[in-house]
């Protein structure tokens, strides 16, 4: 047998040693609380917060055009034409779009 092997199952007939191990192998895999499944809520909460920063970015967002509408009732016929394409009884509305579905322009043009 090799000294190496000798020396290492030498330590692995100490009752502590050989609780210890099992102890960590059982923590590290088998427990509710594994390291695996630690790795990945760590993961997920990092996922979260990107997500809440998103979020908040929008709620922002929507909170200043909130503001805007309200202090400027003028603004609301721009905001419905803009983010609603919302016209007018007499015109027609052109709406250009790029290849990845992004909204370009708006054209209004009256019709006579």
């Amino acid at each position: 047998m090799h000294p190496t092997l000798k020396k290492i199952l030498g330590y692995l007939r100490n009752k502590y040693i050989t609780a210890s191990v099992l102890f960590f192998v059982w923590i590290c895999f088998f427990d509710r609380n594994d390291l695996i499944s630690e790795i990945k809520l760590v993961y997920k909460i990092n996922k979260l917060k990107t997500e809440r920063s998103y979020y908040q970015k929008q709620t922002d967002a929507a909170t200043q055009d909130l503001k805007e509408l309200q202090t400027n009732p003028a603004n609301l016929e721009k905001f419905a034409r803009e983010k609603y394409l919302m016209k007018k009884d007499n015109e027609d509305v052109y709406v250009i779009v790029d290849q990845n579905s992004k909204l370009l322009d708006t054209l209004h043009v009256l019709v006579k």
